[in-house]
């Protein structure tokens, strides 16, 4: 399973000979300018919930065959504007060509930019033979996160959200990596605007502190599960 960090919270997943793309925010992001979005193609597309920065270019990266995966409203919402949506919602799982993916709580809002509502903000779990992730979106800390591993496989990696200001802060995901016991954290939203830039070297020294490795990637970087 390798997956690329896109920018902000932007990831290209490849795993079980599919292409995933979560929450696109790629061209509307200028830190974001070297990837190409028309190379990306996706054969799904997973959205935590309906923010800008989260949901800008769906419509630019969705291609003839791409189906997009959200709760209900988010789905309907893309369905109305002609692409292939399916909609879950929180504690619900099913079976892709990729492996499972189950949607789990995330606390935050979802509205879209026309002031359409986008139903509750989710996480993903996403699981098959080569490994397990948690893609937390855009939350706050909460105990929820102590179920997932009761309620999923052992993850090999977790993407956590470390800006502060409108997610966690990197002291919260440490604790959150703690809760879903996963030792090796992906950062993602931070950065990108000024309230959420972070000190990186703290960032790391934090986590490690506390036996935790916390990987920054540059923008269009990959790693491994």
């Amino acid at each position: 399973m390798k997956i690329t960090y896109l920018g902000h919270a932007s990831l290209l997943i490849e795993t079980q000979g599919k292409c995933i793309v979560v929450d696109p925010f790629i061209k509307s992001n200028p830190a974001a300018s070297s990837i190409d979005i028309k190379s990306l193609k996706p054969d799904f597309i997973l959205i935590t919930h309906a923010h800008m920065d989260h949901v800008a270019d769906v419509q630019e990266v969705a291609v003839e065959g791409t189906k997009l995966i959200a709760v209900f409203e988010i789905a309907t919402y893309f369905g109305n504007r002609g692409i292939d949506a399916m909609g879950m919602n929180t504690g619900g799982k099913a079976k892709f060509d990729f492996g499972t993916l189950k949607l789990v709580t995330a606390h935050h809002s979802s509205v879209f930019h026309d002031g359409v509502q986008g139903g509750n903000p989710v996480g993903f779990v996403l699981w098959n033979e080569e490994g397990c992730i948690y893609i937390a979106g855009d939350t706050a800390l909460t105990l929820d996160m102590k179920l997932i591993p009761q309620m999923c496989p052992p993850l090999d990696l977790a993407i956590l959200p470390i800006g502060d200001y409108f997610t966690m802060g990197y002291e919260d995901a440490a604790l959150a990596a703690e809760f879903v016991q996963c030792k090796r954290v992906l950062g993602y939203h931070y950065d990108t605007f000024p309230p959420i830039k972070i000190d990186h070297a703290k960032a790391k020294a934090y986590f490690e502190e506390r036996g935790l490795e916390l990987v920054l990637l540059p923008i269009g970087q990959s790693i491994e599960v």
